[in-house]
Formats: C-alpha cells, structure tokens, sequence
C-alpha cells in the first residue's frame, strides 16, 4: 500500500499523509471492536491503518482500480476486512452491512461528490449511527451554518433536519499529496434515532427547501404564490402563517431547520407539493 500511485484528478484523489490528523479522524470515529465500519475511498490506506484490528468488521470501498486491488490483496486472508470495488454511490449500504443493527462510516472523500454522499448515507432504509467525513471546507461551511448565515441553504437545512451536525477540525492543505486547491474540514454527523420525521415529511421538506432556496431573498408569500406545486392563493398565505407561525414576510436565509419542518407539515395538511412530480431527487 506504501508503493507509489499517481493521484488521478478525475477521481478527486488528495492523498492524506500526516499521521498525527489520520489518527486524530479515526479517533473522532470512537471506533470499538463490536462496531462494522464503512471506509469511503480508503486509498492508501491513512485511514484504514488506524482501523484495523480495532474494529469488528471493516467494509472498504474503492472505486480506483489499482488501490482496490492493492486492498484486496493485502486482506485477502481477512474475514473481518472486506473490500468492495466500486463506486460508493451505486453500492447497496444496506446490503453491505446485512443484519448489523448499527454500523459506522468515515471516509476521506472526493470534494466534486460530497452532496451526494451525504445524503445517500442519509437515506432513510438503513442510516449509520455515526458519519465522520473529511470534506472541502467551503462544503462543511455550508452543512454546519445557522440559520441567516451566509452560506445557510438548503444543503443547511437537510442535513440538520436529520442529524446533529459538528465541526471538528480543519486541515491545512499541505497535509496532503498530491496539495489540494481547497482546505479541508472535518465534521461529524449523527442522525437522528430514530428518525424524528416520516418519510413523506422528509419529502415534504425537500421538496420545500429546494423551491424556497431557488427563490432566496424572495418573501415566503411571494414563493408559495408563484411556485409550481404549491400557488397558494392570498388568503391561503394567511391562514398558513396562521398555522404555522412564521411570518410570510420572511425570507429562506432567515428560517431555522425546525420552521421549515412544521411549513412543511402546514403545507402537506392543505395537499401541497399538489404534484408528486415536484418532489425533488435530492437536496442541491
């Protein structure tokens, strides 16, 4: 695993080389010898060498084919190691992890596909108990930020809606190789358990936040009025205030994850989304 490989940009390879932040991320981990691990995009293995033999069942996913090879051969006598080539957004998490009632994920991940990674480990069939991702710093600006920050949006508000969400630490650009562009943040996320909203009001919700961020800095009446899926009448924004007890005079930025939660809630008792055809895929 030490032999040399070429980092390849269109796999967002950064390579993490500072031992003293590889062990400092599986730590925030809190790894145990009853816990199954998921590992995105192990590498070289940073991260995997501070996993091993730590932990019950370790579950590597590699897409790069001369990394997971490597991994492959190395643990091929390992019943607690399993390696699995491909590309994390199209592998069964469920499947993987089979009977355990709660498993784990940390990983190193390529900045072009965090959103989606996020929240494909959010989905709701099987959620992990704990998430520790190292991600573009920009991105966990924006998962993190409060309500009225500059960076808060939709994004902001899925994640919080459905876990709890930390900052843990930065890291400096030249504890990789090869440097990225960007510097790095790790964060933290538990999801709720359980899950503290049904799945039609994780749909509600999305389909929310992504109509009401696509009109930023427009008031929450303006929106509901001339949004497809919802045009909501005049006296219809009232009676929803009225229930809901926001304003509709407000604008997204300014609206906490739990408003949106019961805007959401009002909207679905009065049949909106009316279109299944407006919930969206995803967050973004």
């Amino acid at each position: 695993m030490n032999g040399p490989h070429r980092a390849k940009r269109s796999l967002g390879q950064n390579f993490l080389t500072d031992p003293t932040y590889q062990q400092r991320i599986v730590a925030a981990l809190d790894p145990s010898p009853d816990d199954v691990v998921i590992e995105i995009g192990p590498g070289q293995g940073a991260l995997t060498r501070h996993l091993d033999g730590t932990v019950g069942r370790l579950i590597l996913i590699e897409l790069d084919d001369s990394l997971a090879h490597a991994l492959e051969e190395k643990y091929e006598a390992r019943d607690d190691v399993h390696v699995v080539h491909a590309d994390v957004l199209s592998v069964d998490i469920c499947a993987l992890v089979g009977t355990s009632p709660t498993f784990k994920v940390i990983g190193n991940i390529p900045y072009n596909i965090t959103t989606p990674i996020i929240f494909k480990l959010l989905e709701r069939a099987c959620r992990p108990a704990v998430i520790v991702l190292m991600v573009q710093k920009e991105l966990a600006d924006r998962v993190v930020s409060p309500e009225g920050g500059r960076t808060y949006g939709a994004l902001s508000v899925g994640v919080q809606a459905l876990a709890d969400v930390k900052r843990l630490f930065n890291v400096g650009r030249g504890s990789f190789f090869p440097s990225p562009n960007v510097d790095s943040t790790v964060m933290r996320i538990v999801p709720h358990q359980p899950p503290r909203l049904t799945v039609q009001e994780e749909l509600d919700l999305r389909s929310l936040t992504r109509t009401a961020f696509g009109w930023r800095r427009k008031q929450l009446q303006k929106i509901l009025r001339a949004s497809p899926g919802y045009d909501v009448s005049t006296d219809e924004v009232a009676e929803i205030e009225a229930a809901a007890g926001t304003p509709m005079t407000a604008r997204p930025e300014t609206l906490a994850p739990a408003q949106f939660v019961e805007l959401a809630r009002v909207l679905r008792a009065r049949g909106l989304p009316a279109d299944a055809a407006a919930h969206h895929t995803d967050w973004e």
